[in-house]
């Protein structure tokens, strides 16, 4: 029902960058089967942006290799790439690259269920999650309840985490990568619940799953994923 890229990889880091999927995977770590359509050795060919085609596994990225992939979609998007897989020899010094090479930006939110739907915004003209950024001194927790009270004005109780995803975007000409935890909630009271126009967010809306599959024709890869990983989740507890 939703995107299959990155289902079933635990452990693995979650980019978007361009709102194109990015799977780092971890060492011994391979794409589920059926996932990929093509496989470059990036130490056997160069890399262009012609061979970023629809689903490819990169494999044998060096550093360098990784950072030209990331200037290549960020700065010359390609139009008929649609995930990309990693695989990487170093994989926590490919963790600290990217931490070189952007500023880290914390933030947590959550998908907030209510008997048998969920909630979604519509901000700046998508269907998204509330979201936001970690204040000093909160935890990941305690920032996503903040942040869905503020942004929706009702109470939540919050579950397990469900993922983590991180994606890039510039501000004031600086690169940033905000990591952001989900968290599934339930609802406590949305007797007054509103959206906050303050957050650019103009309407809330309860949706089942099948609301929630066309809503997100209309939102973000990431998401996405979030609800991918949701669901992927809830079907293997139950």
């Amino acid at each position: 029902m939703f995107l299959q890229t990155g289902t079933g990889l635990n452990g693995c880091m979650n980019l978007f960058v361009n709102d194109i999927p990015i799977r780092i995977l971890k060492p011994g770590q391979e794409p589920p089967a059926g996932h990929i359509n093509f496989e470059i050795d990036a130490a056997a060919e160069a890399l262009t942006k012609a061979k970023l085609f629809h689903h490819v596994w990169l494999k044998n990225l060096s550093i360098e290799d990784f950072n030209q992939v990331l200037d290549l979609i960020t700065t010359k998007v390609p139009t008929n790439l649609f995930s990309v897989y990693v695989s990487v020899a170093d994989y926590g010094a490919l963790k600290q690259a990217l931490r070189n090479k952007y500023k880290i930006v914390k933030a947590a939110g959550g998908l907030v269920r209510k008997k048998d739907k969920v909630l979604m915004i519509y901000r700046m003209k998508k269907w998204d999650l509330p979201k936001g950024k970690k204040e000093s001194g909160e935890r990941y927790r305690q920032t996503a309840v903040r942040e869905v009270e503020e942004e929706c004005n009702m109470t939540v109780k919050i579950g397990k985490r469900i993922c983590t995803t991180w994606h890039t975007y510039t501000m004031n000409k600086n690169s940033m990568l905000k990591k952001t935890r989900w968290f599934v909630m339930d609802v406590v009271d949305d007797s007054r619940s509103k959206p906050s126009l303050e957050e650019d967010i103009e309407e809330l809306r309860w949706m089942t799953q099948k609301e929630v599959y066309h809503a997100l024709e209309n939102s973000y890869k990431s998401i996405r994923f979030v609800f991918e990983e949701y669901y992927r989740k809830t079907e293997k507890v139950s």
